[in-house]
């Protein structure tokens, strides 16, 4: 449909793997001059955070509108988990508006793509941008005489990451802040950056097509990742480094104009912001905010704080956090004190810490920090008496979100489903030997 004045807008989804907020628009030296001129079009959230910090649980939360423990996706599709209901995806939420949809590249919610209810699912060589890309554009030349909805999927910048072009570009790049800024680290920000680079390479081919079809005015693009970059610290945890994303929004709506918005917004706000503006009733299971009034000027904010969780990664490692502007509130609920390493992905970072000591070094059961004064979560203030009334106050709010989802770490371990392979928790690495239940 080539943009019809009353027709529902079409939909793009773009999302990438593990790039949490490591591009140009958020400040980072990383060069993305695509991804930062679609901030310049529409509007980037600053503080978007996904759900769950791993590369199923992110995506279903998004995709659903539900927290990974209502939706059932707790651990990794790849690894035998999966969705309660598949028609709690927005696909077919959508289908009754009249859409088509359609999947290119990765999507990491299903074993079997052809079971999440897209109209059509290319199948494709890799999900790398070389081969995604191409589809994707003579998918975008076509006339389809209805809206779309159209999830492409990019591998990049999942590890094993792209060598550097050069060895010296090392030298000129800073590590994550709660890494050393050594060799080791900045040869692996290298190696990002250039896998960055081949995913903004990848958005611009896109949205240059939809420019070129005439669909850019009457479509939605969301471009937006899972969560946060794979180095120690930040994915599969439930920092901000774990948790924060990108998202950017443009199109109809009131995406435009070039803003940045400071409101806290979750990925489960998608699926009802979606619902909104194309005009159709929300499903009952949403659990999110719609955007709209945020970006209409109406309120300053749609939510006070946003929450998030973690069970299983590659190893079972339960957790789950609360974060306003100010406090985020995190707490584990096994009896594990150490890291579980397998659920950091390898590399020279993880190799570093390791040679280091990190297997040894304590996890405590609460951490509580001030986000103000301590923004990269170093001082955990859980132990402070000063910051008792906080603690407690935080501790309920968690519990009532917990209570009000039922979320069933309440009644103890959550066991994972039959057949699902795991990493035992002493492993060192996601690639040692699984076991299955």
């Amino acid at each position: 449909m080539r943009g019809a004045p009353d027709a529902p807008p079409n939909i793009l989804y773009l999302h990438s793997h593990d790039t949490g907020r490591w591009v140009q628009p958020y400040g980072h030296a990383v060069p993305t001059p695509n991804i930062q001129k679609l901030a310049e079009e529409g509007v980037l959230f600053r503080q978007a955070f996904c759900a769950a910090p791993t590369c199923s649980g992110s995506r279903a939360c998004l995709l659903t509108g539900q927290y990974a423990h209502s939706n059932g996706m707790v651990g990794l599709a790849h690894r035998g988990f999966s969705l309660k209901d598949y028609r709690h995806h927005i696909v077919h939420t959508l289908r009754r508006l009249g859409y088509w949809s359609a999947l290119i590249g990765e999507q990491h919610i299903s074993k079997k793509p052809e079971v999440i209810g897209y109209d059509e699912v290319f199948k494709i060589p890799t999900n790398h941008t070389d081969d995604v890309v191409p589809v994707t554009l003579e998918l975008l030349s076509r006339d389809h005489g209805r809206p779309f909805f159209l999830s492409v999927g990019f591998f990049e910048t999942h590890r094993e990451f792209f060598r550097p072009s050069s060895p010296r570009k090392a030298n000129y790049v800073l590590p994550p802040p709660n890494l050393p800024d050594a060799p080791e680290t900045r040869l692996d920000m290298a190696a990002f950056c250039e896998s960055a680079r081949s995913l903004d390479r990848g958005v611009g081919a896109v949205l240059d097509a939809l420019d070129a079809a005439g669909l850019a005015e009457n479509t939605l693009v969301i471009c937006t990742t899972d969560h946060g970059i794979a180095f120690p610290g930040c994915k599969a945890t439930l920092y901000d480094r774990g948790l924060g994303v990108m998202l950017i929004l443009r199109g109809p709506g009131g995406f435009s104009g070039g803003r940045a918005s400071d409101a806290l917004v979750s990925h489960i706000d998608i699926f009802p912001t979606v619902c909104d503006l194309v005009g159709i009733e929300r499903p009952p299971w949403l659990q999110g905010e719609s955007l709209l009034p945020l970006v209409r000027g109406e309120v300053e904010e749609v939510r006070e704080a946003i929450f998030a969780e973690k069970t299983y990664h590659v190893a079972y490692e339960p957790q789950r956090c609360v974060r306003t502007r100010r406090w985020k509130y995190i707490r584990r609920f096994d009896d594990r004190s150490t890291p579980v390493l397998a659920n950091t992905d390898d590399g020279p970072s993880k190799e570093l810490l390791l040679r280091h000591g990190w297997a040894e070094r304590p996890v405590p059961e609460e951490q509580l920090y001030d986000l103000l004064y301590d923004p990269n979560e170093a001082c955990n203030l859980a132990g402070d008496p000063a910051h008792a009334p906080v603690l407690r106050e935080m501790r309920a709010r968690l519990e009532r979100w917990m209570r009000s989802t039922q979320d069933p770490i309440l009644r103890g371990p959550v066991p994972p489903p039959p057949g699902a392979e795991l990493n035992l928790q002493d492993q060192l690495s996601p690639k040692d030997p699984t076991v299955r239940v």
